[in-house]
Parts: structure tokens; sequence; C-alpha cells
């Protein structure tokens, strides 16, 4: 066992996922990767190790970035586009941490959206390969972990870091980095929310890839009253109770919220639907609208889409729609996205 581990941390990683696998060396489940070497850029033992070496705390965000952060908004042709470098403007977590190795590097995004969004007939999972929608400063929302039990990426048994079971290093934006130095929110953007004083109100945080808008994790408490009181929405997901199935169906162990299969959605356990939005009023929609909700329980980010999402949100290839580095735009101001030109509400207005 690596020293770094604590028998405490060993027992309880054992209980959580099951102990079939830890039976047998050949066996090709989480914990038999857990002590075999891997081949790729980290071993699946390097990796779960690091989440629970992390630990359940986030990282202060006390880092400013040396890289100038670029974002443009713009509408054309009926899309709402944003073009980004993936450069926060403001504090993030200092990376690499005891939790990620990586270092935030600038991106070439291009993503956009429909402008007049339409609810598709059924839900749409979310999957690893697309981003669910990009934050107002031009962070990606990506919810998804590449850690899954049997190395199953289809699965349902995806590896959850923000339900207390490790956070592979998330800042206290709910946010981490890529291998590749791609920064983005697994959870509700603090620091975001906090640079547009949203504290506590109905705030706009960004759009969803089928175009529908992103709210933080305030709402009214009459969806359709602007006048009613300003509260925390809840998510109507709850674990499941009883046990997971055993290998070769799944890891074996209680439910316990670790892999998003450990999650059942309860139509009326909260405020919300399955893919974590719902229908009301916002300052930026008076007249009513679909939205999603970053909310401070399971799911965070929505696991789901309401409409299509746009192909420029499919990480490959390539992500983002890349463009050139240095492209057009940038900042908070006029033509830069955060004003005038800038396209937020319905028609841009």
């Amino acid at each position: 066992m690596n020293s770094g581990m604590s028998r405490r941390r060993y027992l309880a990683l054992l209980a959580l996922c099951g102990p079939a696998a830890w039976l047998n060396t050949r066996d090709t489940s989480v914990m038999a990767q857990f002590f075999q070497q891997g081949r790729g850029r980290r071993s699946w033992r390097q990796q779960l190790e690091m989440a629970i070496r992390s630990g359940n705390s986030l990282e202060p965000c006390t880092a400013r970035l040396h890289y100038a952060s670029h974002v443009h908004w713009y509408i054309r042709d009926g899309y709402r586009h944003c073009d980004s470098n993936d450069i926060p403007d403001h504090k993030v977590g200092r990376f690499p941490d005891r939790g990620n190795p990586n270092s935030i590097r600038p991106q070439d995004f291009h993503f956009r959206m429909p402008l007049q969004p339409r609810q598709a007939e059924h839900l749409m999972a979310l999957e690893n390969r697309i981003d669910f929608g990009v934050g107002l400063d031009g962070v990606p929302f990506d919810p998804g972990t590449a850690l899954f039990w049997e190395n199953k990426r289809n699965s349902i048994w995806n590896f959850d870091i923000l339900t207390g079971f490790g956070n592979l290093g998330a800042d206290a934006s709910h946010a981490h980095v890529q291998f590749d130095g791609t920064y983005h929110y697994h959870g509700v953007p603090t620091q975001l929310i906090k640079q547009f004083h949203g504290w506590g109100k109905v705030t706009l945080v960004g759009y969803a890839a089928d175009g529908f808008a992103i709210y933080g994790p305030w709402g009214y408490a009459d969806p359709h009253n602007p006048h009613s009181e300003v509260r925390v929405l809840q998510s109507s997901y709850r674990v499941k109770s009883g046990q997971r199935p055993a290998s070769p169906d799944g890891p074996g162990g209680r439910y316990t919220g670790m892999y998003t299969g450990d999650w059942e959605f309860v139509r009326g356990h909260g405020d919300l639907d399955a893919a974590n939005g719902r229908f009301g009023v916002t300052p930026e929609y008076p007249q009513g609208t679909y939205y999603y909700v970053i909310s401070n329980q399971f799911p965070y980010v929505p696991r789901y889409f309401r409409g299509t999402p746009d192909r420029s949100f499919y990480k490959q290839p390539p992500r983002g729609g890349r463009r050139n580095r240095n492209g057009p735009g940038g900042g908070f101001g006029p033509g830069g996205g955060f004003g005038q030109g800038g396209g937020f509400g319905p028609g841009g207005g």
C-alpha cells in the first residue's frame, strides 16, 4: 500500500467500492487497477490515491493567473457565440495542487449555441465527450471525470469529485484543471458569481450547449413571481438505498454517492427537474424561460440536456471549435461580451 494513504482511508475505499475486486489480481475492476501500474499519463492507482489524499476540502482561490483573459460574446446568424481562451478574469486555486498535477494554460475555444433554443422530445444524457455549457467568463462547465469503474467510459459508474470522496484538487469555485491545461467548472462558479456581485441573487452564470440559460443556485421561491423570496434551489436527486450490483455489472458495496450511478431522480424531492432546471422568470427573461441551475447538491452541473447541444461543445475533434489563441475580442465591455453587444437575454437583449 502506498505510504501516503492511511489505513482508515484504505479501508473506507474498500468498503465503498466493494471487496470482491481486491481478491483477484487479474480482475480489471477499479480495485485491481488501483494496484496496477497504468500505461497512460497517470495510472488508476495514482488517480484514486490522489483523489483520496486530496480530501474533501476545496483549495482557496488566491492565485491570479499571469495570462490575460480573453472572452468575446456576440450574436450572429441566429446563434449566440463565445470566443474564449479559457482564462478567467478572477482568482483561482494554486494549480498544480495536492489533488491535481496540472497547470492552467490558454485554450482556443469557439462555442456557439442557438439564440432561440427548443426543447427536444426527450432528455439527452450528458456524455463525457461533451461540455455541458460555458460560463460568462468563457470557462466550460464539464462535470464528468476520467475515473470509471473497470474503465468503462460509458457506464454509470463514474467517480464524482464533489460528493465527499475526494475532490481531485478542486478549488473554491468547484473547478480544476485537465491534463491539457483546460480549467473547467464541476459546480457553483463561486468567484464568477462574486465578481458579478451576484451572491444571494438570481444570477446568470452562462449558457448551456443547447442554448438555454444557466443560473447560480438561487431562484425565486415562486418561479413565476419575481417579487417572491430568493432562496437556494434544491435538486431532486438523492442517494439510492441498498447495494450496488456486484461485478461484472457494478462495483458492489452500498450506495454512497461516490459514483454518478449511486444517485436517483425523485420527482418533487426538490425544486428542479431531472435536468436540474425549471421554467420561470429571471431578471434577463422577465417573460419566463426554461433555465438550468448549478446546484449545491448532486448533480451540481446538470447531467441532461432539454434541447440539442451544438457540435461546438463536443470535445473532439476539436474541442470548442478551436480558433487562434489570440483571436479578436476579449474583455468585459462594448464588443467584449459583458456589455453592449454582448447578447445576454432573449434575442441578445
